[in-house]
């Protein structure tokens, strides 16, 4: 059997590269950084980048995939990995892929995403067919792992028609009911060796500019005209309710079952749900992010959550490493390659 130092972790340097890096470094693992020019520096500044490969732009990613496998590289997905390379291209990936790469496909798609949590009998936001059904507040989102960019609310047909004249180029979008309540992640991670399901940690988005509107005066935004944004530009760490956690871990449990229902091996790895709980506490999952999220962030050297499992400080990205290393000892590599 070939030893964990002969492999090398790979992921692209971008959304939770530098945790994904630190933890395969930790867990004795070399590394590789696959980042754009402008970007060498920031990430050459870390001791636990071993090795940089530098593209031109996200799209050269398959030119530079023969040196990945002959370097043994184990390839981590991430966010802006599933933007950039997009789920078609996924299929196609020869270097070694840690997760299911067809399950990348059902969170990139909304229509997909929402049979797959109906299977899993998750509560969501009603979704309109079409902008004159609407006859309550709606969120417009467009598909994609875009970070909430271009998002925007809309509280009857006239209006969609009046704010989607911002957006020509977007054809394909989604009308979900905006549910008032707090929004909650749920960062979880699946063992496709051992079958056990982890809570890992929780977040809350920083999003601009809907966050820092409450600033303002409500005269004033509209003197000035102030249009609402969703774009994510931070992560905020959250210690939830403990009465809330098993409701939280069966609905986790729920996800991993239904996804073994859509794709090969299922859903494993790390994964989010994200959450609006309302006043009464009631849950409406409106996303699944099949990978690790950028909300695990904050939690680099642990959560609370990690704390009480594990006597390491665990991230999310070390708790992949610690995955693949285990997986490699017992000879069960293929088992979570996808």
């Amino acid at each position: 059997m070939t030893k964990k130092t002969s492999y090398k972790i790979a992921t692209l340097g971008s959304h939770t590269a530098l945790q994904i890096l630190k933890g395969a470094h930790d867990e004795g693992f070399k590394t590789i950084c696959i980042c754009r020019k402008d970007n060498a520096d920031f990430y050459k500044s870390y001791k636990f980048v071993d090795e940089i490969i530098l593209v031109d732009n996200w799209t050269s990613f398959f030119k530079i995939e023969d040196r990945l496998i002959k370097e043994n590289a184990i390839l981590i997905p991430h966010g802006s990995f599933v933007s950039y390379i997009k789920p078609e291209n996924v299929e196609k990936i020869k270097v070694m892929h840690y997760g299911t790469k067809g399950i990348l496909e059902w969170e990139s798609d909304r229509r997909k995403e929402r049979k797959w949590l109906q299977m899993a009998k998750i509560n969501t936001p009603k979704i309109y067919e079409k902008p004159e059904d609407i006859d309550r507040p709606v969120i417009v989102k467009f598909h994609g792992a875009l970070g909430g960019k271009g998002y925007f609310i809309a509280n009857n047909p006239k209006e969609f028609h009046e704010r989607i004249k911002e957006y020509p180029n977007e054809k394909d979008y989604a009308l979900q009911e905006y549910v008032v309540g707090v929004p909650l992640y749920i960062h979880y991670f699946h063992s496709s060796l051992t079958g056990e399901l982890e809570i890992m940690s929780f977040d809350k988005r920083y999003e601009s500019n809907a966050d820092s509107i409450g600033r303002i005066a409500a005269k004033d935004q509209l003197d000035v005209k102030i249009r609402t944004s969703y774009t994510i530009t931070g992560n905020m760490p959250l210690v939830v309710r403990e009465s809330l956690l098993p409701e939280m871990y069966e609905m986790g449990k729920r996800v991993v079952e239904a996804s073994k229902k859509l794709v090969g091996k299922g859903l494993f790895g790390p994964f989010c749900l994200e959450t609006i709980v309302d006043p009464d506490l009631k849950f409406y999952v409106f996303e699944i992010s099949a990978r690790i999220v950028a909300g695990t962030n904050p939690y680099i050297n642990g959560s609370p959550y990690t704390w009480l499992k594990y006597d390491v400080p665990m991230s999310t990205g070390r708790r992949i490493a610690l995955e693949i290393k285990r997986a490699i000892k017992a000879g069960k590599l293929e088992k979570i390659l996808g």
